[in-house]
């Protein structure tokens, strides 16, 4: 199952980014002859209510919901690292002061934060990127400040701090490796978990706006006409199931690795 998904996620991957060079239907334009047709040989997914293609805007939105959970899990991921690394290895009051800000954070909600963020701000890729780095850091920066306390109190590093060897050095020569299994696990459920907040931001109205569109906001705009045209909605949660049940096997079978 791990490598089916792992294929089946880059599959996919290559598809959403590669396939809209290729595909000769726009995501953009309206045929008013073609309204809620249902997915058919011509639209293999179907239109929508303005009688655009819904396999074209699925691709164009599933660039913006993966670029979005790629992007925002690993500046989410660079900075546990050097937030939690920091705090493990000067400890004292740089330790005390980093743990008061990761509970702080975590005092809060994460999605109700996002809410209370995005509420004050106009949505887009780059603001909505940063949004969710800034929200989802905490976890990770804990996690590694557990392993980095650890990694100190071993003696060849009281032995690298006693013969004076840059501290930088030690920290990405001697943590960095430690902790990379446990990075991998963080960024895989950093991106499922991302995507999903997206595009739950999204189909409440505060996600990505017109003209671009997400996966969230595909699924939102298709909400009032479940009923007599469930294509509409179900296509791009049915990609968002993808991305995320292939991450968490991914995720599962990093686990098991870290385990052993």
């Amino acid at each position: 199952m791990y490598k089916l998904s792992l294929w089946l996620l880059f599959g996919l991957v290559l598809l959403v980014f590669v396939l809209p060079y290729f595909y000769v239907l726009s995501p953009y334009e309206l045929h008013s002859s073609k309204i809620l047709l249902s997915p058919s040989i011509h639209n293999i997914f179907g239109t929508d209510r303005l009688g655009r293609d819904i396999f074209a805007r699925v691709l164009q939105g599933g660039q913006v919901s993966l670029i979005i959970g790629f992007v925002s899990a690993t500046i989410s991921i660079f900075v546990g690292l050097i937030v939690g690394i920091t705090a493990g290895y000067f400890k004292g009051y740089i330790d005390k002061i980093t743990t008061i800000v990761i509970d702080l954070f975590l005092t809060f909600p994460t999605f109700f934060l996002l809410l209370a963020i995005i509420s004050y701000i106009d949505a887009s890729i780059v603001v909505l990127i940063i949004v969710l780095s800034v929200t989802g850091w905490m976890g990770t920066g804990r996690l590694i400040r557990s392993l980095s306390y650890e990694i100190t109190d071993k003696p060849y590093i009281d032995i690298l701090k006693v013969a004076k060897v840059n501290r930088f050095k030690i920290l990405f020569k001697y943590y960095t490796p430690l902790i990379s299994p446990i990075l991998l696990v963080s960024w895989t459920f950093g991106v499922a978990g991302a995507i999903l907040a997206e595009s739950s931001l999204s189909f409440l109205g505060l996600g990505i706006n017109p003209p671009q569109m997400s996966w969230g906001s595909l699924i939102s705009e298709g909400r009032a006409i479940l009923d007599i045209a469930w294509w509409v909605s179900f296509f791009p949660g049915f990609f968002i199931f993808i991305v995320t049940f292939c991450l968490f096997q991914i995720l599962d079978k990093f686990q098991q690795n870290i385990q052993k």
